[in-house]
């Protein structure tokens, strides 16, 4: 009788029963995400086609001339010839202390004229915080012009020869991205509590004392954000070099010019072209990480 009833036993374990809903509640269907995943990858499809096609596949094409110099074969050949040119390491070093020598510029003067159109009062200040944003979408060979109409050899001051040399190119470049620092500081300044200057200045805070302890550390991540921009946009500059005519200033992007277009070494300004590359995409990911955390 106790074998008959082992079975019984087994078999008439209690059945789990799902949960009712409730009463007023209808239960919920499985979802299928599926669907909503195929949607996303063909909407996603144009944009990444585009891209292979019109950027990727340029940038491949520069990369693979760099690597198949005019003898023939496949060859690190054209990286070598490049490195070991005296030419190039020249280009690389006017194309770092122009680009630092532009960035340190913009970071000092920007944040002193955001300084005076964010808390100076004058009339006019919120015409020029929009101005601000129109100047940001001037070429840059507009401005590069306007500054011959004063150190050209035709202008004003043109006897001193001013812009053709390092130091006018320099001007130049701090002339027309001091705006690109400029924007977020002015972001960065109108986030700022107005409280803790009332009471810096009531406690008898001056005012370099309340710029030094109170502004300038909300304004550092803006300011590292402005710089990091600044910095690789200098690097990649070539417009601006170009038009003033400075010679004796060859930057990268003027050394892949020159070798491309008047030496017709293709093989040499793809490399030249690809090492710029790999500078840019390195600070522009120092660039990118600076402005997540600033928040800009």
């Amino acid at each position: 009788m106790a074998a008959d009833m082992v079975p019984r036993a087994v078999g008439t374990l209690p059945r789990t029963t799902p949960a009712s809903p409730g009463p007023g509640k209808v239960p919920e269907a499985p979802r299928n995400t599926r669907p909503r995943r195929w949607g996303a990858a063909l909407w996603a499809l144009p944009p990444v086609l585009a891209l292979g096609l019109f950027f990727l596949y340029p940038l491949a094409l520069v990369v693979r001339q760099s690597l198949q110099p005019d003898t023939g074969g496949t060859s690190l050949r054209p990286y070598a010839d490049i490195f070991a040119s005296e030419a190039f390491r020249h280009a690389l070093w006017t194309t770092v202390w122009l680009a630092s020598a532009s960035t340190a510029g913009c970071l000092v003067l920007g944040f002193l004229l955001a300084l005076v159109i964010a808390f100076v009062p004058f009339p006019g200040a919120k015409a020029v915080a929009r101005f601000i944003d129109v100047y940001l979408s001037f070429p840059s060979f507009l401005i590069t012009l306007a500054l011959l109409f004063v150190y050209g050899t035709t202008g004003i001051v043109g006897s001193f020869q001013f812009l053709t040399t390092p130091w006018g190119v320099l001007l130049a470049e701090v002339t027309y991205f001091t705006p690109f620092v400029m924007r977020p500081l002015l972001a960065a300044f109108g986030q700022l509590d107005t409280a803790q200057l009332e009471a810096a200045g009531s406690l008898g805070a001056r005012a370099p004392r309340i710029v030094r302890q109170v502004i300038l550390p909300e304004a550092l991540p803006a300011l590292a954000a402005g710089g990091s921009l600044v910095l690789v946009l200098c690097l990649n500059e070539f417009g601006i070099v170009l038009f003033t005519g400075a010679k004796g200033v060859t930057t990268l992007p003027m050394l892949v010019y020159s070798k491309a277009i008047l030496e017709s070494d293709y093989p040499g300004a793809c490399a030249v072209a690809v090492v710029n590359v790999l500078i840019s995409v390195g600070l522009y990911g120092l660039y990118r990480v600076v402005s997540r955390r600033a928040g800009a």
